[in-house]
């Protein structure tokens, strides 16, 4: 395994390219149990059948940092096509779409459920009783479906290899449940880092593609944002708190 060619640096990882491998090597104050639940998730979902890079080995390196090894998919993401090619970018969303509708048809039933996570994750906010109550109360009237959901579904998680064939990376928040919290996450974070204008035209393409009311996907927005806030990115709280207030997606 060598260390020497760095790809990607993130908060709390280091990715590397070996050949045809990739090894991300997690910071040292990354809990076991994190690492190994994701790689855990990932080799659950390439079980199913989705399109996904090959979970190789889990290691505890000399330093103690632990890192997860998998197949280097070459390519791009679909990111990088639509900055590339922004007169495609709606040519790229609609494939986008396409492979979380197709992600969305799978069942991979040992992952952890949606709604618990979500539930879970309000409690750790630091919204008062009274909001906590309310999201709670809607996110108990959702109903309960058990599809594979990403949690993180961006075009910088979507690979496209050179031959045309997509690969969806980044499992660390898949669990199962209904696959509009997913879209609504999606939305999220379409708004967050590229703005209102792409994060709409997204969720026309997926509700359109879906036959899913845009209502009933922005009823999970509050839900969601909420859930997200737990991370604590400086930078998201503002955006993310006006989310949790909307009681209506207008």
């Amino acid at each position: 395994m060598k260390l020497d060619k760095v790809i990607a640096t993130r908060s709390d990882k280091t990715i590397y390219r070996d050949g045809d491998v990739i090894i991300k090597v997690f910071e040292k104050d990354k809990k076991k149990s994190d690492v190994l639940n994701e790689a855990l998730n990932q080799a659950r979902v390439e079980e199913s059948g989705v399109q996904i890079p090959r979970i190789l080995d889990v290691t505890c390196l000399e330093d103690g940092r632990w890192a997860i090894s998998m197949d280097y998919i070459p390519g791009k993401t679909l990111a990088e096509l639509i900055a590339e090619n922004p007169d495609r970018q709606e040519e790229y969303l609609e494939k986008f779409v396409d492979l979380q509708l197709e992600m969305h048809t799978h069942k991979v039933p040992l992952l952890n459920k949606l709604k618990d996570k979500m539930s879970r994750k309000i409690s750790e906010t630091k919204l008062s009783a009274t909001v906590r109550y309310e999201l709670n109360v809607r996110l108990e009237s959702m109903p309960k479906h058990t599809k594979l959901c990403h949690g993180d579904f961006n075009p910088s998680n979507v690979i496209i290899r050179d031959d045309g064939k997509a690969f969806i990376i980044d499992w660390a928040h898949a669990t199962q449940g209904n696959a509009s919290a997913d879209a609504a996450r999606t939305y999220l974070m379409f708004s967050l880092n590229n703005g209102k204008e792409i994060a709409d035209k997204y969720l026309s393409i997926f509700c359109a593609k879906s036959d899913t009311a845009k209502q009933y996907v922005t009823k999970w927005l509050p839900i969601v944002a909420a859930s997200q806030s737990v991370k604590g990115k400086t930078e998201e709280q503002e955006f993310l708190a006006k989310w949790i207030d909307v009681v209506e997606y207008e």
